[in-house]
């Protein structure tokens, strides 16, 4: 089983702030022995960074989720997910898309998110 990690989960498990994440998603997270990032999460972090939104830079987050919680990477060609993102057209997010098209591009993957609009979109969301 493999499970991605959205942005704001990412930085919630990095925080370790485990009560802004749900029980449902925790557990899956738990369960789940495969988890990874997109690197467009690791593109949204330091994007995060510089405004000054979250306080870490992406390679610091990511490098206390790969310690502390086992996730890695994930390393799919870009050709391959930007042709998955162009069906993901329920969103004008470029870092959504990508990161949904990551996810379906494994197969289906699941995605623990508590955004609203890509539990809509996407059947495999867990939040």
């Amino acid at each position: 089983m493999i499970t991605y990690l959205d942005t704001s989960v990412a930085v919630w498990l990095a925080q370790k702030s485990l009560d802004k994440i749900s029980p449902a998603a925790l557990d899956h997270l738990t369960l789940s022995p495969n988890r990874r990032l997109s690197p467009t999460v690791l593109l949204e972090l330091q994007f995060l960074y510089e405004i000054k939104r979250i306080l870490l830079p992406a390679a610091d987050i990511r490098r206390k989720l790969e310690a502390e919680f086992a996730v890695t990477v994930c390393d799919f060609s870009f050709p391959l997910i930007a042709e998955t993102a162009l069906t993901e057209n329920w969103t004008r997010d470029p870092f959504d898309r990508l990161i949904v098209a990551h996810a379906r591009a494994n197969s289906l993957a699941w995605l623990v998110t508590s955004d609203r609009r890509i539990r809509e979109a996407y059947p495999r969301a867990i939040w």
